[in-house]
Parts: structure tokens; C-alpha cells; sequence
């Protein structure tokens, strides 16, 4: 078994190696190339994602700077929104469903390191791996930790710190990140009754 084999699969493994330095510099690559891209560029900016991440859905838009380990193990879904500053480390798997919307340095980790010190000095290290439900909303600032999987329409308050998982159709908040409430019926209401009034507004302009 590789090297990248262990990593992916959650094991402890051993870095440096050569295969993953090579996926190191090629991602590297990639994203200096993103980065020097120029404000109408956009064709060519989301063509360099496409080859960075390993899937991202026809739509989706990610402010500069993004920053990740190797792209490659970086999986998701349609209308994806990241603002500015995000941070992605995927030395496992991070899959992200569909409209997703991440407010700015957003950081999400799946790499792990053991307790203890001695092991720790070897330079093992290994992962787990996260995964994010359809329609979340993590506000600005707030940190992923590895192996934490947030719920459908979940909704994470800024500055957070998610430990835990986190289920469907809730808000959470705090560092550690708790579940504050549910989702409600009267949210929705509200909700639509506002979008109601923004979308007569604009008919009778």
C-alpha cells in the first residue's frame, strides 16, 4: 500500500513521499496559476478549478484566495459560493453537496496528527475525512475539524469552531459549535414572505 493509499484511506502515513509531492507541486501549481488569473478571466479561472478539485459542479464561483493541500480529494455539488480566504486541507476526502455557501476563511481540515509527542516526531501523521449536507450556510470564519459531517440546511453562526456533527435543519454556533435550534415552519414563512416582497418589488420597477 502507497503512501497516498494510506492517507486516503485514514491510516497513518508518512510524509514526505514522492507521489505526494508531486501532487503537492502540481496543485501548487494550479493554484498560482488561479491566483494570477485577471478580474475577466473567468473562463480560464474556473477551467483551473476543474483541474484542481476532483469534481465541482457546472456552476459555482470561489473568491481568491484559495488554498489547499492537493485539490484532488475536494468533491462538490452544484451552486457553490466560497468567499474570500478559504482553506481547505484534504488529505482526505471533503465532499460538499449542493448549494453550499461558505462566508469568508471559512477553513476546513481533515488532517490529524497523533497525541502522542514521541509517534508525533516520526512525522506520521493520517485523516479523517469531512462531509458537508445540500443547502449549508457556514458563516465567516469558522473552522471544520476533521471527521465532521454538517447536516442538510444546516446553518453554522460565524467564528465557530465544529468539533462534533452537527444534524439537518438546524442552527449552531459557539466554539465548541452546539446546535442552538431547530429549523422551524415559521422560518420558512418568514422567509418566503420576504422573498414575496423582493420579487413584487422588482416587477413593479
Amino acid at each position: 500500500m502507497t503512501e497516498k493509499e494510506r492517507m486516503l484511506s485514514g491510516q497513518l502515513y508518512k510524509f514526505p513521499d514522492s507521489e505526494l509531492n508531486a501532487l503537492l507541486f502540481r496543485s501548487r501549481k494550479l493554484q498560482r496559476l488561479i491566483a494570477e488569473c485577471k478580474e475577466g478571466e473567468i473562463d480560464r479561472k474556473n477551467s483551473l478549478y476543474k483541474q484542481l478539485l476532483g469534481c465541482v459542479g457546472k456552476k459555482f464561483w470561489i473568491g481568491s484566495p484559495f488554498y489547499c493541500d492537493y485539490g484532488s480529494n475536494i468533491y462538490i455539488g452544484e451552486n457553490f459560493v466560497a468567499n474570500y480566504d478559504c482553506i481547505m486541507l484534504d488529505v482526505c476526502p471533503i465532499t460538499i453537496g449542493n448549494n453550499v455557501l461558505l462566508g469568508p476563511r471559512v477553513s476546513i481540515y481533515t488532517a490529524m496528527h497523533p497525541l502522542d509527542a514521541a509517534v508525533r516526531d516520526t512525522r506520521v501523521e493520517y485523516g479523517k475525512p469531512v462531509k458537508i449536507g445540500d443547502s449549508v450556510w457556514i458563516g465567516g470564519s469558522t473552522i471544520i475539524n476533521p471527521g465532521v459531517t454538517i447536516g442538510n440546511r444546516a446553518v453554522i453562526g460565524s467564528g465557530s469552531v465544529v468539533t462534533k456533527d452537527i444534524s439537518d435543519n438546524v442552527i449552531a454556533a459557539g466554539n465548541p459549535c452546539r446546535i442552538l435550534r431547530s429549523l422551524t415552519e415559521e422560518d420558512r414563512l418568514y422567509w418566503e414572505g420576504r422573498l414575496k416582497i423582493y420579487e413584487s418589488s422588482k416587477k413593479n420597477i
